[in-house]
């Protein structure tokens, strides 16, 4: 009884990350309808796991389970990417300022391999550029010791990573300007210069606020308080 609920369980949280990758990367837009039989057919599953997954993702907000008439991918609360970012802005500024403190050579290998492999893939492949950016962010926490704090900003971020791959999608993107951030990042903690680090990831975490007018006026229809958001400010 307990290897089944355990394999019960299991099957439902993965039915849970993939659909929410793929409501995560777009795959899955904001409005589709999703119903239960079409994902257990997808991923040849019984129904169970799959309604259990979808309550999941239904309390994370990514869809919208409506009574009599189905399921919904939900469109970004930009409400919610603003939390998620200012969150993120917090804690990381705290995180790069005790990275200036404590990271060893071991760790600022780990940063300085990502940064070149960013190097490498600036105009080859947005989709693993976003990756190696999280990727950068990530190797930060675990190198202070702080890798379920990261897991909990992700938990939270799901709304602002949407609107990050949605920033992949919009012409103009300059990933230049990242990647420099990131080298820029990098050297305040090699020279461990903490006040100059936290200015630069502040700077670094904000690029959004300064691009979400010009994404959700391309892309209306996929947010939630697009006219109290936009319209007003």
């Amino acid at each position: 009884m307990i290897g089944q609920t355990k394999r019960k369980i299991s099957i439902r949280d993965s039915v849970y990350e993939k659909v929410k990758q793929e409501i995560l990367t777009l795959k899955l837009e904001p409005m589709t309808k999703i119903s239960e039989m079409e994902i257990s057919k997808k991923f040849d599953v019984s129904r169970t796991p799959v309604r259990e997954a979808f309550l999941k993702l239904s309390e994370d907000g990514l869809i919208e389970i409506i009574p009599q008439s189905g399921t919904l991918v939900s469109r970004i609360d930009m409400n919610l990417v603003e939390e998620g970012r200012f969150v993120r802005e917090k804690l990381e500024k705290a995180i790069v300022s005790e990275a200036c403190r404590s990271f060893d050579d071991d760790h600022l290998l780990k940063l300085e391999t990502n940064l070149a492999m960013q190097e490498f893939s600036i105009q080859k492949d947005f989709t693993r550029m976003f990756e190696l950016d999280e990727e950068f962010h990530r190797l930060l926490f675990q190198g202070c010791n702080k890798g379920r704090t990261w897991e909990l900003i992700q938990h939270m971020n799901t709304q602002f990573i949407r609107l990050r791959m949605l920033r992949l999608h919009t012409e103009g993107l300059d990933w230049n300007v990242i990647v420099n951030q990131h080298i820029e990042i990098f050297k305040m903690i090699t020279e461990k210069k903490a006040e100059d680090a936290e200015e630069l990831m502040e700077a670094h975490l904000r690029l959004v606020d300064f691009e979400k007018g010009t994404i959700a006026e391309k892309y209306p229809h996929y947010f939630y308080n697009y006219v109290h958001s936009f319209q007003q400010s």
